[in-house]
């Protein structure tokens, strides 16, 4: 399988937002409109058991620099959900 990359070459824009809409499960999950809690539980088993293989392969320097990674990542989609929140209710009232 060949390697996909995290960047657009072009934009130089984050890829894993459009990865994750093609994910079968995310895909199922949104399909509804509803996220419910046991598709929660189960989107966050499938993170578990692919954090411990994927941490299982990793050297100590390289494992640190995924988590810092981890972590952006999420930093970087939290901001961006609240933003988007925060733009969808900046609408200028109109009495």
């Amino acid at each position: 399988m060949a390697r996909k990359s995290w960047i657009d070459q072009d934009t130089n824009e984050p890829l894993i937002d459009d990865y994750t809409k093609k994910l079968e499960t995310f895909a199922r999950a949104f399909s509804d409109g509803v996220i419910t809690e046991q598709e929660i539980s189960d989107q966050e088993a499938r993170l578990v058991d692919l954090m411990k293989e994927v941490e299982a392969l990793l050297d100590d320097a390289t494992h640190a620099k995924v988590t810092r990674l981890l972590c952006e990542l999420t930093a970087y989609d939290i901001m961006q959900f609240v933003f988007e929140m925060q733009q969808s209710r900046a609408t200028a009232f109109r009495g």
